[in-house]
């Protein structure tokens, strides 16, 4: 963790008070992260996704920033899990009727070009709905498959995904948030404080939430 640099914080004038009991230091006019208690609440965030999967249940990973997805989008292919890395949509989970219905539009329109039927539509009505298919593609590609609500939606950024998790808050599905020195502990089901800038400390965190992922569907392939 400490090579990762989970233990960074934000500078010590931009931090929330309810983070105290999860920081251990200050240096150089940065918060250091008490890495006993991020290894602590890792463990039983890996502990619930693991009981979860091994149940057959749906996880939903997000986290649009920059630096985060690239290790999103890889974790949810890893792991089989669905996961938004572009941008948000604001009612993605509460209104998730009219997000079923985008879902639908993009997958006739997928099959439209794998039939090659876009093809043969006038040049003007081609293009429109290859433009169409892209920005679906882009917003929607990571939760193409998914049919229903998540049943465990893990957050990289609270700060950034404040949306997705006052979404996840109204419908009651649980939350495992990674938060940084900036944040509110006591929004999520499981808080895990680490450095959430870095990309080296998103990627551990999230390859021992995947292990947890994969080792539980293991266990729900061979006793289902």
């Amino acid at each position: 963790m400490l090579e990762a640099g989970v233990h960074f914080g934000h500078g010590t004038r931009k931090w929330n008070p309810k983070m105290a009991s999860y920081i251990s230091a200050k240096r150089k006019g940065i918060h250091i992260t008490n890495l006993t208690r991020t290894a602590r609440f890792l463990s039983e965030a890996c502990d619930l996704v693991f009981d979860a999967a091994s149940r057959g249940k749906q996880f939903l990973i997000v986290g649009t920033k920059t630096k985060a997805a690239d290790s999103v989008a890889w974790a949810a292919i890893k792991a089989r899990c669905h996961c938004v890395n572009k941008k948000w949509l604001g009612g993605m989970l509460t209104n998730w009727s009219t997000t079923e219905t985008r879902l639908h539009k993009f997958r006739d329109l997928r099959m439209e070009q794998k039939t090659g039927r876009l093809n043969r539509l006038p040049k003007r009505d081609a293009a429109m709905f290859k433009r169409q298919l892209s920005r679906l593609q882009t917003y929607l590609g990571g939760i193409k498959y998914m049919t229903g609500l998540p049943d465990i939606v893990i957050i990289i950024d609270q700060h950034e995904e404040y949306t997705a998790l006052r979404e996840c808050i109204t419908l009651g599905i649980p939350t495992i948030c990674l938060i940084d020195t900036n944040c509110d502990p006591d929004l999520a089901d499981i808080s895990i404080p680490a450095n959430d800038d870095a990309i080296s400390s998103i990627r551990l965190i999230l390859n021992k939430l995947v292990f947890a992922i994969c080792e539980g569907r293991s266990s729900y392939i061979r006793n289902p």
